[in-house]
């Protein structure tokens, strides 16, 4: 497994490692709870995992020429490890209700799965752009591992916040 990916693994399971059942369904007005955020990352690695399946199965990358704004989040989430705050999440991506414990069990399978379909399309397509992000555009693959790492651990904080926040 990619070392990127496999430290976001890590990462994830110790933000919600000895969360109970209250900590992780509550969430401050307007907010997402631990578990939304644990379901809106299992959402994105099940829509890249789909995403590098298609690309495999046309035997040809997905891409278009980027637009000069998401070269900027590319240098900014890629370059600088930063991911912007306040920024609504794709629809795709939101949270929707799935069972927690289906999240829970299939978080670690999910990143792992991701990374294999990631590795393969390298393998076959090469090493340059292989397939469009909604919002910085066109990533190779080492750039769609960078950008899980970085959105993971931006979303690793809030549920640390969660877990941390002073019982009411």
């Amino acid at each position: 497994m990619d070392p990127l990916l496999e430290r976001l693994q890590q990462e994830v399971t110790t933000a919600h490692t000895a969360m109970t059942a209250q900590q992780l369904s509550w969430h401050p007005p307007g907010k997402w709870s631990a578990a939304e955020i644990l379901e809106h990352l299992y959402l994105t690695y099940t829509g890249t995992t789909k995403g590098f399946s298609r690309v495999l199965e046309a035997g040809s990358a997905k891409v278009t020429p980027p637009t000069w704004k998401q070269r900027a989040g590319k240098v900014l989430v890629l370059s600088f490890s930063y991911f912007p705050t306040g920024r609504e999440a794709p629809a795709m991506s939101r949270p929707r209700g799935l069972p927690l414990e289906k999240v829970l069990a299939e978080m670690t399978p999910k990143i792992r799965e991701m990374d294999e379909m990631i590795s393969v399309c390298e393998q076959k397509l090469g090493r340059r752009e292989l397939l469009d992000h909604l919002i910085l555009g066109p990533l190779t693959a080492s750039q769609w591992r960078k950008f899980h790492f970085v959105h993971g651990l931006h979303h690793v904080k809030q549920i640390q916040r969660l877990k941390n926040r002073p019982s009411s």
